[in-house]
């Protein structure tokens, strides 16, 4: 009988809890998510066209993620029509300030990267 993904995320979680946090975290779009909503709520659509090319199921499943983990608030408006607003919690803002600080260093250190990058290949090119 096959495992569901439901049933393997129960038990990843269960194995070690804060891997799966740091990944969410980290995710591509985790980290773009996080580092956007720093600057104030964003509806989805808006959010959407702030980051840029990213679908949006893999948008509404990474909201989804991190609402789960208590990182952003959903607050969705009983209007006409449907209005739904993103934010940080005190946790998520916490976690994205952390992010935001990680990719902050990878600009500041790119061209270190980009050398280390170009020796490597230099060194294994016959």
């Amino acid at each position: 009988m096959a495992v569901s993904d439901e049933g393997r995320r129960s038990e990843a979680e269960a194995m070690c809890p804060h891997r799966l946090v740091l990944e969410h975290v980290t995710s591509r779009w985790g980290v773009l998510v996080l580092i956007r909503l720093l600057e104030r709520p964003y509806r989805f659509s808006e959010l959407r066209r702030a980051i840029g090319r990213v679908s949006e199921k893999m948008l509404t499943q990474t909201l989804q993620t991190l609402e789960r983990d208590g990182l952003v608030h959903r607050d969705a408006k009983p209007v006409i029509p449907p209005r739904v607003d993103y934010s940080l919690t005190g946790l998520g803002r916490e976690a994205a300030e952390q992010v935001r600080e990680l990719a902050r260093w990878t600009d500041r250190r790119m061209a270190d990267v980009l050398a280390a990058r170009q020796a490597y290949d230099e060194a294994r090119t016959p």
